[in-house]
């Protein structure tokens, strides 16, 4: 089954393909929308202050009002909106520029503090797009004055020209003040400025976009998908990044030199297929691993001829390269371009990811750089999930082997021990001898070994315990552990509700079951009591019973029983757990007794 990720073209460069995030785009315009406000504000604050920047024109005012009104009602627009579409934007951005060629007309001399409107829109294009949108809105400034420079030349050189402008605008305009000269000067600032802008705009655009880059590729990497499903998901967004025809994964364990090869293809109709494992040959290790040039290479074929560009680990272009070994794969896999990226996992494993026929628009040096970047970042995150697998696989193994252990060392020695009594019974029947007792004693190896069944059984099952069934799991626990038992046994609290972790929930009732199974197995107690408290603190949980007690006697913390090597040794592991304290009083031949102390802010809690 093909997986189906396609992705939309990138604008300008590959990197550059990832989707735009709505939550930014609209955290920019209202950005921008501030901004234009504040600007709007700051303005009139400095022509109340000096009117003679526009010599006191009631249309001047009236511009300046209308901008500002206009800034805050697309501040609220955009607070109202949960989208921000590409039409509004264009709409806006449109009248940012027609802005400043309107003020231009008010303005006296070149030197006009008014000049930060032109600032503004720059500022703008680079902040929402790029060097060439920065650009195109230089370009239309200045076309724009222009056009005005020359109707208003052309206006004022008419009779009566420059009284109709002083009775429309309130001021005195000489023909003078619009030469070339000066609108050619402000045509260089602008474009010198908006290539300036759009270009830092654009080399931040590159690093955000390489950064998303990263993140979306690390999102891949979870546990829960297992080694298999990491690769598959990194797979396939690599040959979608670079709409690769193929993708190889060659590697190898270094101690034991066993070689795996895995494969993920693009099929005809453009979807991706299930990342596999191939079968290996024995000399396919020198094909995929060994002899190629650098830790990061790109080749194109040209007819018989190769041309190759390989980096060193710091990144830098190798002056020759070897092409022998890129011939070799050649013959087995054809491709008119390749990209090879080697990797090392501590030292366990090395390896090298194949790409059949990448493509991309950019600078090949760069690219290559960024490549070499992105295998260093992910590839401890996939290490880090294949040693979680492998501690997981190990844990697994131990978990079984302590099972079976557990089974041979006691259900199966008794169940041999029962039969060989049915045996003995069976003679004694034949024989006429009475059977009573054996049939009892043969009834309690049985009792013994289903109780230990179930204990065994109980240990294993995974636990699902928060602070709200905290409370009626005990109880249940300790009202079954009485009827299967015969032992008396009680749990009292005070607590109606609880605002526990549900981690400390969790350890806390693996206590209490590992301290009822201890009673029942050394401490041939008649009675057992279980209790919970809390305090402003923390939480109390005790267990007592009127047993033999310990081979011990006197009260001992957990870090005195901890240098005696003494008392119940996996209860105190769960303790250390949630940061508890346990301590242990015994009395031999009157019971013993178990407290177990948690604070509230516990640090130590894990999760499982």
């Amino acid at each position: 089954m093909g997986v189906d990720l396609r992705v939309e073209p990138y604008k300008h460069s590959w990197r550059l393909r990832v989707p735009p995030d709505a939550s930014e785009i609209r955290r920019i315009e209202r950005w921008l929308a501030t901004a234009r406000v504040f600007l709007a504000v700051s303005t009139l604050v400095a022509i109340r202050l000096d009117p003679t920047e526009l010599g006191h024109s009631w249309a001047a005012y009236g511009l300046f009002v209308f901008y500002l009104a206009n800034g805050i009602l697309i501040l609220m627009l955009l607070r109202r909106r949960q989208k921000s579409t590409p039409a509004f934007r264009l709409l806006v951005h449109a009248g940012d520029i027609i802005w400043p060629a309107l003020i231009s007309l008010f303005a006296e001399g070149p030197r006009t503090p008014f000049f930060l409107f032109f600032f503004f829109v720059l500022a703008a294009a680079a902040y929402r797009w790029g060097i060439w949108e920065t650009l195109g809105t230089a370009a239309a400034e200045v076309t724009l004055l222009w056009i005005e420079g020359l109707t208003l030349v052309h206006f004022l050189s008419e009779p009566g020209g420059p009284q109709k402008w002083s009775a429309f605008t309130g001021l005195r305009i000489n023909v003078p003040e619009f030469d070339p000269e000066r609108l050619f000067m402000l045509s260089v600032y602008l474009l010198v400025m908006g290539l300036l802008l759009g270009y830092l705009a654009e080399q931040q655009k590159h690093l955000r976009a390489e950064k998303a880059v990263l993140n979306r590729i690390l999102s891949r990497v979870r546990v829960e998908a297992g080694l298999n499903g990491t690769l598959q998901q990194i797979s396939t967004e690599i040959v979608s990044m670079y709409n690769a025809s193929r993708l190889l994964l060659a590697s190898q364990d270094i101690h034991s030199h066993r070689i795996f090869l895995g494969e993920l293809t693009m099929l005809p109709s453009g979807h991706r297929s299930e990342f596999r494992w191939l079968d290996v040959g024995p000399g396919d290790a020198k094909l995929y691993l060994d002899g190629f040039p650098g830790e990061v290479c790109h080749t194109t074929c040209d007819a018989d001829r190769l041309s190759i560009l390989a980096l060193d680990q710091d990144g830098n272009a190798l002056p020759e390269s070897d092409s022998a070994a890129i011939s070799r794969l050649r013959q087995r896999h054809e491709f008119n371009s390749l990209m090879t990226l080697s990797f090392l996992f501590g030292e366990e494993w090395r390896g090298r990811v194949f790409l059949f026929n990448p493509s991309w628009r950019g600078e090949q040096l760069e690219e290559l750089r960024f490549v070499l970047s992105l295998i260093r970042q992910i590839g401890p995150a996939i290490y880090n999930v294949y040693l979680l697998h492998r501690l997981r696989r190990r844990a697994g193994i131990m978990e079984r082997t302590r099972v079976a252990r557990e089974l041979h060392d006691g259900a199966v020695q008794s169940l041999i021990a029962v039969e060989m009594q049915v045996d003995v019974l069976r003679r004694q029947v034949d024989a006429g001898k009475p059977i009573g007792a054996e049939l009892g004693r043969v009834q309690g190896l049985l009792r013994e070994e289903v109780l230990k069944l179930r204990e065994l059984m109980q240990q294993m099952k995974s636990i699902d315990v928060d602070a709200q069934r905290l409370l009626g799991v005990l109880n249940d626990t300790v009202e079954r552990f009485q009827r299967e038992t015969g032992i008396s046994a009680r749990f009292v609290t005070d607590l109606d509700e609880l605002d526990m972790p549900q981690s400390v929930c969790r350890e806390l009732l693996r206590i209490v079951q590992e301290g009822l199974v201890n009673v029942r197995k050394h401490s041939g107690a008649r009675h057992a009591l279980v209790r919970l408290a809390s305090s402003r603190n923390g939480w109390n949980l005790t267990l007592e019973d009127d047993g033999k007690g310990f081979p011990f006697a006197g009260r001992f913390n957990h870090v005195q029983m901890e240098e005696m090597g003494r008392g119940p040794m996996v209860i105190r592991e769960r303790v250390r757990l949630i940061d508890g304290e346990l301590t242990v009083e015994s009395n031999p031949g009157q019971g013993a007794r178990l407290e177990v102390t948690v604070p509230r802010a516990t640090n130590g809690a894990h999760e499982f």
